[in-house]
């Protein structure tokens, strides 16, 4: 009897594996599907970090980062509270990249920024000072920082000060400076300009000053209504950005300043819908950090782009960053632009993924679909799927399509590697030149590359100890 016979449908071939099988069954005449699956990375080593040592060291890198208790408590200059700033200090996303490799955004960024903080007159004058040994370049997430696409951070920035009560660390990260020609997006013109130094001179101080009179905002509580109220706190901050300007309007209508300030500071917040953007990035980084430097764990604790590379690290690995090629998102496109105008993923935003929420917490957003081209069915399965490699979930940020479930929370590499599941991302896409600005959203995933490196790392340090009995440091 034929196969379509009995199947009641055409036989289709599913080949994994060398394309030899599926090419001698294409020259026949067989449908074939091929899927794209591999046995795990060094699969011996991989069973080495299945034990009761690495467990234990998960469970307590895990329980830091479920503990966090993250306060929004203080905007300041980042001169002032960022660890390591200086004057000539460039802090940027991702993984640690020179001049000679940085993508458009990221230089221009990079150029407008040195004008903002005159040590340049001129873009062009940024750009020659960026290539001279003047400027120290260094990643955000070496400051206890992070940044939104390039992510740049310079002394006179004033930052949202985040702290993790449970912890005491803090993090930190810049104003969000809403959608158009913007800085993080490499434009440096007149306008991008003049916002930052009224972030300098007026926004940030006012910030500052209002949440001190109220004694800090508890971020942890407002990210979890806002994922029950439709976000997922990376590419969607309708809800939270809300909440935070309901929270700030009282006092800043308090404010000894005159009624055209006040009422421009109130229209800059309500007119961005990613306000709290950088607010939730900076308490992702916060929980993180707290679950940094237990030796053994196989817990990722940073995922960042550079526009040019994609770096993860490792809870029980320090500082070691272990980077691949960043990948173009797949989404949509504003009109005029496609995927040939798109920049490599860029931005520190990745750590709401890290941290369980952005694209883990899909299912609580369906909305966020229309903005990445996806499906409200696909985006609960994006969740679903992120459970099988992490560690834990979340018992503050719950979804409500999946009765009320913590998000999933926890990157473990050995799972990751072991599934060939990786973590997805949702993420504004951003033009190869500088200063173009966002031209779409879509999806995207980190290099598998990343994983097998940090893999093969975790190994080597176990054999390196001995492997040993749980045990903890601290970078």
């Amino acid at each position: 009897m034929p196969a379509d016979t009995l199947l009641g449908a055409p036989l289709i071939a599913v080949t994994a594996g060398p394309d030899l099988f599926a090419s001698a069954l294409t020259a026949q005449g067989v449908a074939v599907t091929t899927v794209d699956w591999r046995p795990p990375a060094i699969a011996g080593d991989l069973a080495s970090l299945w034990c009761d040592a690495v467990d234990a060291a998960n469970r307590r890198a895990l329980e830091r980062l479920l503990a966090a208790q993250q306060v929004l408590v203080d905007v300041r200059p980042a001169i002032e509270v960022v660890p390591g700033m200086t004057r000539d200090t460039v802090l940027h996303a991702g993984p640690p990249i020179t001049w000679d490799r940085m993508s458009g955004p990221l230089r221009g960024a990079v150029s407008g920024a040195l004008v903002y903080e005159g040590l340049a007159s001129t873009p062009e004058e940024g750009e020659r000072l960026a290539t001279s040994r003047a400027v120290r370049f260094d990643p955000c997430h070496h400051h206890a920082a992070v940044g939104p696409m390039a992510g740049v951070v310079t002394a006179s920035m004033p930052v949202f000060v985040v702290e993790n009560r449970a912890a005491g660390n803090r993090a930190y990260s810049t104003l969000n400076e809403g959608l158009g020609k913007v800085l993080r997006y490499g434009a440096h013109g007149s306008e991008v300009l003049d916002r930052l130094r009224w972030f300098r001179d007026g926004l940030g101080p006012a910030l500052g000053e209002v949440i001190r009179r109220i004694g800090g905002i508890d971020v942890r509580t407002m990210i979890g209504q806002a994922v029950q109220m439709g976000d997922e706190c990376h590419n969607r901050n309708r809800a939270a950005s809300a909440l935070l300007i309901k929270a700030l309007a009282p006092e800043i209508a308090a404010l000894d300043l005159a009624p055209r300030e006040r009422a421009r500071m109130l229209a800059f917040a309500g007119g961005n819908e990613h306000f709290f953007l950088n607010i939730s990035m900076a308490a992702c980084k916060a929980a993180l950090d707290a679950a940094h430097g237990v030796a053994d764990s196989t817990l990722v604790t940073t995922m960042a782009r550079n526009g040019t590379d994609f770096g993860i690290r490792v809870s029980g690995l320090g500082d070691q960053w272990f980077t691949g090629p960043a990948e173009t998102p797949q989404g949509l496109f504003f009109p005029g632009y496609g995927p040939a105008d798109a920049n490599p993923d860029i931005g520190d935003s990745a750590i709401t993924e890290t941290a369980g929420i952005g694209g883990f917490a899909m299912g609580a957003a369906p909305a966020i679909v229309q903005f990445v081209g996806s499906t409200p069915a696909a985006a609960l399965q994006y969740t679903r799927l992120m459970y099988e490699i992490t560690l834990g979930e979340s018992a503050a940020y719950r979804i409500p399509a999946l009765d009320f479930r913590g998000t999933p929370t926890g990157i473990d590499v050995r799972l990751v590697a072991q599934t060939g599941i990786l973590p997805q991302i949702n993420t504004g896409m951003a033009h190869r030149e500088a200063g173009v600005g966002q031209i779409g959203a879509g999806l995207v995933k980190p290099p598998r590359v990343c994983f097998d490196r940090a893999l093969e790392a975790l190994v080597a340090e176990r054999a390196r100890r001995g492997a040993g009995s749980v045990s903890e440091h601290r970078h």
